[in-house]
């Protein structure tokens, strides 16, 4: 009774206020450490984000967060995670997409279906926890740390399987960005061809332009465009995704497994980055301008990886992780063999 008090005291709602505002800073800090650190030649292939939720990790294993702190870590990991989504739409211009012509958006399709039921299918076969299973399935086929996190709120996924999910998969698009500058001379690809293969197969964004540098800018260009395909098809994979969940988890308390309309969870914040993306498609934003939310939408989305990285202990790291990284290794070696069947058998290379 005498702490309820004291939280609804001023002194009390000024500690919280207080707690919070050093959560949302601890977040910004770490985030804005991250930036600079993928500044640094051999880090920058990892990128930002992948570098904050790792910060994240360490943080709570060495200095520990207190209670106090959680209001704002959780503010930064799931509403600032949705601005910061909604605003990395002005990354995406849908002409270029357009102009790139039917057979990368038919790879970008073919690549995303086979690798959301290869890797989810190895997941479950390697006995990883339902929900971590389909975000390693969606980040390791679309776009790495951001589509986990924006298909997290689809299923409900606890905090702990969103940072895991999306660290395992970043890890693994760096593994996999180093291992291609290493075979592009050997691959046969022309610059176009390279810059296909590697826009349809790697994870972030970060990881294809590190990877696609060793064939010019012509690759560089190309592998961005692919890879842009695959992060537009985030919205219809993500509507997919939380349909299938609502009826698997209708059917396991006994209901319907039918869906209606008013039952289709809606991604209000994805259909925002659709949004933002079609704004800038009509090149009305200067480029300037557009360069800068860019930037700020990293660094919310970066706030967002280092909130849900202070909340994983690397105990839990340990056990929910090894098996989705294997998971996701695997379905990675697979995804990078389809990718260089389809570049060769539509004539792209």
């Amino acid at each position: 009774m005498g702490q309820s008090q004291e939280l609804r005291s001023p002194q009390g709602e000024q500690k919280n206020l207080g707690g919070f505002l050093l959560g949302i800073g601890l977040t910004l800090i770490i985030a804005v450490i991250a930036k600079f650190l993928a500044g640094i030649p051999f880090l920058s292939i990892m990128g930002q984000l992948v570098i904050a939720i790792l910060i994240g990790i360490v943080w709570r294993a060495i200095v520990g967060v207190p209670e106090v702190l959680a209001a704002g870590t959780n503010f930064s990991s799931k509403k600032l995670l949705r601005l910061g989504i909604i605003l990395l739409g002005m990354r995406l211009n849908l002409m270029d997409i357009v102009h790139a012509g039917p057979k990368v958006f038919l790879i970008a399709v073919i690549v995303i279906a086979f690798t959301l039921s290869v890797v989810y299918g190895l997941a479950r076969l390697f006995k990883v926890e339902k929900r971590l299973s389909i975000l390693t399935a969606c980040g390791t086929a679309i776009c790495g740390a951001a589509a986990v996190v924006a298909i997290a709120p689809q299923i409900k996924a606890r905090d702990d399987e969103t940072a895991i999910g999306a660290a395992m998969v970043a890890i693994l698009g760096t593994i996999f960005t180093l291992l291609y500058t290493f075979l592009y001379p050997i691959l046969g690809f022309s610059p176009l061809g390279y810059g296909i293969f590697s826009g349809a197969t790697l994870h972030e964004i970060a990881h294809v332009i590190a990877a696609a540098a060793p064939g010019g800018s012509d690759a560089v260009d190309m592998a961005v465009i692919v890879k842009l395909t695959r992060v537009a098809l985030l919205v219809p994979v993500a509507i997919l995704v939380g349909i299938w969940a609502g009826r698997a988890e209708r059917k396991a308390q006994g209901g319907s497994s039918k869906s209606s309309w008013k039952s289709v969870p809606i991604p209000w914040f994805i259909l925002g980055f659709l949004a933002v993306s079609g704004i800038n498609s009509l090149g009305i934003i200067p480029d300037a301008a557009a360069s800068f939310i860019v930037t700020c939408a990293y660094m919310l989305i970066a706030m967002a990886m280092a909130g849900l990285g202070l909340n994983v202990d690397l105990v839990t790291f340990r056990r929910l992780g090894m098996k989705s990284f294997a998971a996701g290794l695997i379905g990675s070696v697979l995804l990078s063999c389809l990718g260089f069947a389809l570049v060769h058998l539509l004539h792209l290379a």
